[in-house]
C-alpha cells in the first residue's frame, strides 16, 4: 500500500481526537465517542479509499458505532480496497472523567488481512520487541513472568505488569504479587497499554488479562508493526457469543491467536492520536484564536518506524474539524 496513507491515518485520529477532547471531564462517554466517531468518519470521507470497517466499535459500550461492514472512503475505481479497525476512543471513560491515557486509534490493512473479531471478550498477552517469542498465553502466568525476565535481563521484582483493573482478574494479580512481580493497574483503554510493552521508557514490560476482542486485533496491529508479540483467545460467556464466533468463522474459541491470526501480512498501518495526556501521548490542548495541538504517532509494519507527530491546528481553517 501506498506509504503516504501513513500521514493520512494520523489526520483521522487527529480529527477524532480534536472532537472528543472537548468533552475531557464532562461526565458523558457518549458524547465524547459520538464526537470522534464523526470526527473519524468525515474525515475519512475525504480519502481515496475504498474502505470497509471490520472492527467496529460500540455494541459493548451501547455507544455510537462506526459499524462493521460500513464503507468509508471516497471508494472511487482507483480507490486502495482496505480492511479498516477503528476506535475512535480507546477509553471512553477516562475521557468522561478527564482521567489520563485515552487515545483515538485506527488501523489499517489489505481487504482480508484483519480478523473480523465479534465484539465480545478476548484473554490477551503483549510484550514488547526484547520479549517476542518468550511468551505462552497457554502457560501459568508465573512461567511467563520468568521467560519475560529473563528475555529482558531483569529480576522479576524489576518486572511491571499492567492489567484492567476488574475483579475478574482478582486471581492473577494475587499471583503476579505473589511471584514478586510490580503491577500497574489500569481502568480503561487497553490499545494504549499494549502498545506501551514497545516502549523502554514507558515502564510496562507485559500487558494481560481479559478485555474487548475488537480492541484486542487493534493492538495486534499495533504490536506487529513496532516488533512485538501478542497473543489472544476469545472469552464466549454465553451460546450466543460461542454462535458469533462460529457465524464469523471461527469454530474454536480455545483457539490461541496469533499475531498472524488476527492481522496478516505486513502491510499494516497503525496511527494515535492522544485525547488526554497519557504515558506515551499527550493529549490535545486548546489555545487562544480557535487554535489546538495534537500528538501523534503512526508505523507501519513493512518498515517497522515509528513516528511522532507534533501539529498545531488552525481550525477556523479546517471546515472538517468545526463540531
Amino acid at each position: 500500500m501506498d506509504r503516504n496513507l501513513a500521514l493520512n491515518m494520523v489526520r483521522v485520529t487527529e480529527a477524532a481526537a480534536l472532537a472528543s477532547a472537548k468533552y475531557l471531564g464532562r461526565g458523558d462517554k457518549i458524547a465524547a465517542d459520538q464526537a470522534a466517531v464523526d470526527g473519524m468518519r468525515k474525515m475519512f470521507d475525504t480519502l481515496n479509499i475504498d474502505g470497509t470497517v471490520v472492527i467496529g466499535e460500540g455494541e459493548m459500550d451501547e455507544a455510537p458505532m462506526l459499524y462493521i461492514g460500513e464503507q468509508i472512503g471516497k471508494g472511487s475505481e482507483n480507490g486502495i480496497k482496505v480492511d479498516i479497525a477503528v476506535d475512535p476512543v480507546d477509553g471512553t471513560t477516562a475521557v468522561a472523567k478527564g482521567l489520563s491515557n485515552a487515545i483515538a486509534v485506527v488501523a489499517i490493512a489489505p481487504k482480508g488481512c484483519l480478523l473480523h473479531a465479534p465484539d465480545m471478550y478476548m484473554d490477551k498477552i503483549a510484550v514488547g520487541p526484547k520479549a517476542k517469542g518468550c511468551i505462552d498465553i497457554n502457560a501459568p502466568v508465573e512461567e511467563n513472568l520468568k521467560a519475560v525476565s529473563k528475555a529482558l535481563k531483569k529480576d522479576i521484582s524489576e518486572l511491571t505488569v499492567t492489567i484492567l483493573d476488574r475483579e475478574r482478574h482478582q486471581e492473577t494479580i494475587d499471583r503476579i504479587r505473589k511471584a514478586g512481580a510490580r503491577i500497574k493497574l489500569f481502568n480503561d483503554g487497553d490499545v494504549a497499554t499494549a502498545i506501551a510493552t514497545c516502549f523502554d521508557d514507558s515502564g510496562v514490560d507485559i500487558m494481560l488479562g481479559i478485555g474487548g476482542a475488537p480492541e484486542g486485533v487493534i493492538a495486534a496491529a499495533a504490536l506487529k508493526c513496532m516488533g512485538g508479540e501478542f497473543q489472544g483467545k476469545l472469552v464466549p460467556y454465553n451460546d450466543e457469543e460461542r454462535q458469533r464466533c462460529k457465524d464469523m468463522g471461527i469454530s474454536d474459541v480455545n483457539e490461541v491467536l496469533t499475531m498472524e491470526d488476527l492481522v496478516k501480512g505486513n502491510e499494516v498501518f497503525f496511527a494515535a492520536t492522544g485525547i488526554s495526556d497519557g504515558d506515551l501521548l499527550k493529549g490535545v490542548v486548546y489555545f487562544e484564536n480557535n487554535k489546538a495541538k495534537t500528538h501523534s504517532m503512526v508505523t507501519r509494519a513493512e518498515t517497522g518506524t515509528v513516528r511522532f507527530v507534533e501539529a498545531v491546528h488552525r481550525l477556523d481553517q479546517k471546515p472538517e474539524y468545526a463540531y
